[in-house]
């Protein structure tokens, strides 16, 4: 079995209530590959979801450094910005949410997550204005696109605080 192979299959095992068991046979694999960029992106969201999130922002940091790249550099980045929002690092998870968004313009969970980032830093109409922003550029259904002007115009009010447009 890959490397790559057993890190899914401890990943498809686990419980979400209890994430001992998987942090312990991530941290197995871990030994083996101490500067396996997903290895150490792996533990730092299973301490994530254990609710160790001082612990897996430094395995988050460590994976970064080592040079994740595609689709799970964009899952770490909306975790490491979430972990750090959780602990309070707002500056910091807005920090990381730009430099993702850069990077991943496209990706709607970066947009929903960095939305939340701005309320937990007291920014409620920044928040709600991304969050229009992600569904008039992800959400593709007749209803939305009839009114997806005026959603935009709602957002652009909304970041400037001038009165909303109704349709």
């Amino acid at each position: 079995m890959t490397l790559e192979e057993e890190l899914d299959q401890i990943f498809a095992a686990r419980d979400r209530d209890n994430m001992q068991p998987t942090i312990d046979a991530l941290l197995r694999i871990l030994d083996s590959h101490p500067r396996n960029a997903r290895a150490l992106y792996e533990v730092g969201g299973a301490y994530d979801t254990g609710g160790h999130g001082e612990t897996a922002r430094s395995f988050y940091e460590e994976a970064l450094a080592e040079g994740l790249d595609g689709d799970l550099l964009r899952r770490c980045y909306v975790q490491y910005g979430s972990t750090l929002r959780n602990l309070g690092e707002y500056e910091r998870s807005r920090e990381v949410f730009r430099a993702a968004r850069e990077a991943f313009p496209d990706s709607p969970s970066l947009g929903v997550f960095e939305a939340l980032t701005l309320q937990a830093a007291g920014e409620p109409n920044a928040s709600v204005a991304s969050l229009l922003d992600v569904i008039v550029a992800h959400v593709e259904t007749p209803d939305i696109d009839r009114y997806k002007a005026a959603i935009t115009a709602n957002a652009t009010a909304i970041r400037g605080q001038t009165t909303p447009l109704s349709r």
